[in-house]
């Protein structure tokens, strides 16, 4: 099954347009995302990312941020749940729609912010980055996993993951700064000639202008990163916070409050200082590359 052409953003225009008026009546409240944030109870980051079209606004949600902006008419919340409504069911039309039935909620989450944001940070510690990864290293990846166990759910799952990496060509394209842990490159996804082919991908998609890749060699030894990989995504809207995956244990977190991001920052910071440089990482890649022997 192939993708059907991905769509720049998952906002859809009756998305926008919906939390154009929001923002509109909180300005008029007088209220700043961060004191709207406090009377709903939640993050600065879901008032940006709601007025901004971003994700789905429940209805009481909805009712609640009218309520806390003055605006009492009912006639004002029936058309405003009535548009919301419409944006809710375009936003569902998302190419990624139809693999509803193989993705877990938090990757269809990713994929909907992916799709929207202009920049992605990320650091790996075992795997090459989804965006970055040939078919052959996705379905090995995909059938380690045993998440997906018919033939037929894997080649979706490769084809969800492929169909993600048309960001990174898309105009304008995605910028995507990678640091890799040096046992990426040595993990033995798929086989000797997956991993060839792999890497040799990784070092032409790091000559893109658009894609950075450095590799943090065993020899910095510990690392504050080295606890587990993690993704930031970057938006272009002004004032949008930036949004944080990172995975433990348990599973992945979102992370959104500024604290939480500003640590995350800091923590790739630290790894990108850290690591090779660009041309000294694609090098090292290369030569890893050919280590990779049948």
């Amino acid at each position: 099954m192939r993708p059907k052409s991905i769509s720049p953003t998952p906002s859809t225009v009756l998305g926008r347009q919906l939390g154009d008026e929001l923002r509109a009546f909180r300005e008029a409240a007088g209220l700043t995302t961060a004191q709207a944030a406090d009377a709903l109870d939640c993050t600065k980051g879901k008032i940006s990312r709601i007025e901004n079209g971003r994700v789905a606004v429940r209805l009481p949600d909805l009712t609640a941020m009218l309520h806390a902006y003055g605006v009492a008419e009912p006639q004002t919340l029936d058309r405003l749940a009535a548009l919301s409504r419409k944006a809710n069911r375009r936003r569902r039309q998302g190419w990624w729609s139809q693999y509803g039935s193989v993705l877990a909620d938090t990757y269809r989450d990713y994929i909907g912010l992916e799709a929207v944001a202009t920049s992605i940070r990320t650091f790996q510690a075992q795997l090459v980055p989804g965006l970055l990864q040939t078919p052959e290293y996705i379905r090995a990846v995909t059938v380690a996993s045993r998440q997906w166990r018919t033939a037929d759910e894997i080649e979706q799952f490769v084809q969800v993951r492929l169909a993600r990496q048309q960001r990174l060509t898309d105009e304008p394209p995605l910028q995507l700064w990678a640091v890799l842990s040096e046992a990426v490159l040595l993990q033995q996804v798929g086989g000797t000639e997956v991993m060839r082919g792999q890497l040799r991908h990784v070092v032409e998609a790091s000559e893109r202008p658009n894609v950075t890749v450095q590799v943090l060699p065993f020899s910095c030894g510990a690392h504050a990163s080295m606890f587990g990989p993690y993704v930031v995504l970057g938006f272009p809207e002004t004032g949008a916070l930036d949004v944080v995956l990172a995975d433990n244990p348990t599973g992945s977190t979102w992370l959104e409050q500024p604290t939480q991001v500003s640590r995350y920052h800091e923590l790739f910071d630290a790894a990108r200082t850290s690591a090779l440089t660009p041309t000294e990482s694609r090098t090292l890649i290369h030569r890893r590359a050919k280590e990779h022997k049948v």
